[in-house]
């Protein structure tokens, strides 16, 4: 996870983000001479790495000076069956909507229905973060720049318990701040939604249907979708794969809905390929003016820094939506999106010279987005093959996940069997996590979460009163722990769940 840092006065990080990237002050376009053989070495690469056993399948859209001149798939939309990808296969982007969440919003911006300084009291006056200031203060620019003080986590474990999005956005006003106000970056999914969901306020039309009609149909991205069932109802979809080379297997399936502006866009290399020619054309499409220019604009602009991109060096910022970096081959725009069940895409613009790629994979941990797009921009920079990138990124996420947790806290000295069992067994509440239920069931306990308790765990015993779980399918390795409380007579008093606890909200009182 992104670590926070300083918010630098604004001077501060232009000038910063124009030292790290003079090369983008006299970026120019690139002669279609050298992108026709880089898009050719794009499509070795890209085939090597599905026979490889990189990714099961992946599809690649390239735009250059407003023409699509690149857009092809590779491989299976799920290992062992068949069924090709192609230029038209649905893929789930996670984190890559948050850019086309951030232009919906700019269309809005443009049409003057908000500002992206409006007040997010003004829009919508339910949502409230822990403080007071902060509430009242809170605008769309802070929640899609990731500077509202909200933990960058908040929201996503009660997401992962089944809660729906108006829950879990009502229960951020009990998560404590990650910082002052405006004073550290923290990359949020559901702050990001919350903005987006104030923003569409005005409209009186949900967020999914807002997206629809200002985006997705305007751009005729006809498969695109911010609605999980529209994303299942598609035969040709790509699978969420776990493993890695040589063991990809779609296990998991994984409905994003509760934060759909952040994470819950599904769509095409053909439909995003359209959507670059309309931020390469700053807002104008087919000759036509869609978003205002400034409205569009503010969405790059870097407000948020974010130290250096960890594999390649680069000056990395935040905008709206957007990641900015200033690199070897100048500015670029761009975000990933990954689910740790099985999706990783990417997007990369580099305005000043005209040129953008969209790579879209159905496999989780792989680097092969990153790796694919920046061995193509090195060919069509430079002319030459750069150094290999795909095997850094593979390893950035590979590395994403610590040592199984049981290896740290298995006592090293004598184990201590459980009281009875009917010691634990109980309802334990509080505001933020809601109801737990532990249930007695022959010679072992049953933890259950989340509405009606429908997320259901079996409790190992660790040592007396501490137990584990496995709270994530896709990472059975890495179990979490859950503290019981003992009171003078016996029972348990309270229970702390442990990777419900990052925030100090993960301990329930017997009710």
């Amino acid at each position: 996870m992104p670590r926070y840092l300083p918010l630098f006065h604004r001077l501060t990080l232009l000038g910063a983000a124009l030292l790290a990237g003079g090369a983008a002050a006299i970026a120019e376009p690139i002669p279609r001479a050298r992108v026709d053989p880089a898009l050719a070495g794009l499509d070795r690469l890209a085939a090597k790495a599905v026979a490889d056993g990189q990714v099961p399948g992946l599809a690649i859209a390239v735009v250059q000076d407003n023409e699509v001149v690149f857009l092809k798939g590779y491989g299976l939309r799920e290992a062992g069956k068949p069924g090709a990808v192609d230029a038209d296969t649905v893929f789930q982007l996670a984190s890559f909507s948050k850019p086309l969440s951030a232009t919906v919003v700019a269309r809005l911006v443009g049409k003057g229905v908000l500002g992206w300084d409006s007040t997010i009291a003004s829009l919508d006056p339910s949502f409230q973060l822990h403080d007071a200031y902060p509430t009242q203060q809170l605008t769309v620019r802070d929640l899609f720049s990731h500077r509202s003080c909200l933990p960058g986590d908040a929201g996503n474990e009660l997401e992962s318990l089944g809660y729906d999005r108006a829950t879990i956005l009502a229960r951020l006003r009990l998560v404590p701040p990650s910082s002052s106000f405006r004073a550290g970056y923290s990359y949020s999914n559901f702050g990001l939604t919350a903005g987006a969901v104030a923003a569409v306020k005005p409209t009186g039309k949900p967020w999914e249907q807002v997206a629809q009609e200002e985006l997705y149909a305007p751009l005729g991205m006809a498969s695109t979708s911010s609605r999980h069932a529209d994303f299942i109802r598609h035969e040709n979809r790509a699978e969420l794969h776990l493993g890695g080379p040589g063991s990809w297997a779609a296990k998991i399936t994984r409905d994003p809905d509760a934060q759909a502006p952040a994470g819950g866009v599904s769509s095409t290399a053909r439909d995003l390929a359209q959507w670059l020619r309309l931020e390469l054309g700053g807002g104008m499409y087919k000759g036509e003016r869609l978003i205002a220019a400034e409205a569009l604009a503010a969405t790059h602009q870097p407000l948020m820094a974010r130290g250096n991109n960890p594999v390649s060096g680069a000056a990395s910022f935040y905008g709206l939506g957007w990641n900015v970096e200033f690199g070897r081959h100048g500015l670029s725009w761009g975000h990933a999106g990954a689910f740790s069940v099985g999706a990783r895409t990417l997007v990369t613009i580099y305005p000043e010279s005209g040129i953008a790629i969209v790579v879209l994979t159905n496999a989780f941990p792989t680097g092969v987005p990153e790796g694919l797009a920046d061995d193509f921009f090195d060919l069509a920079f430079d002319g030459r093959p750069g150094k290999d990138w795909v095997t850094p990124w593979n390893a950035a996420y590979a590395g994403m996940f610590a040592p199984p947790l049981a290896a740290s806290v298995t006592p090293s000295g004598g184990v201590l069997p459980p009281a009875p069992l009917a010691a634990y067994a109980g309802r334990y509440r509080n505001a933020y996590v809601g109801t737990a239920e532990v249930v007695a069931q022959g010679d072992r306990l049953e933890l259950r979460l989340g509405p009606e308790g429908r997320a259901r765990f079996p409790l190992t015993p660790l040592n007396r009163d501490i137990f584990t779980y496995r709270p994530a399918p896709e990472l059975p390795d890495l179990p979490e722990s859950v503290s019981f409380a003992l009171g003078p007579d016996g029972r348990a008093s309270a229970v702390t769940i442990e990777d419900l606890d990052g925030f100090g909200l993960g301990t329930l009182a017997r009710e």
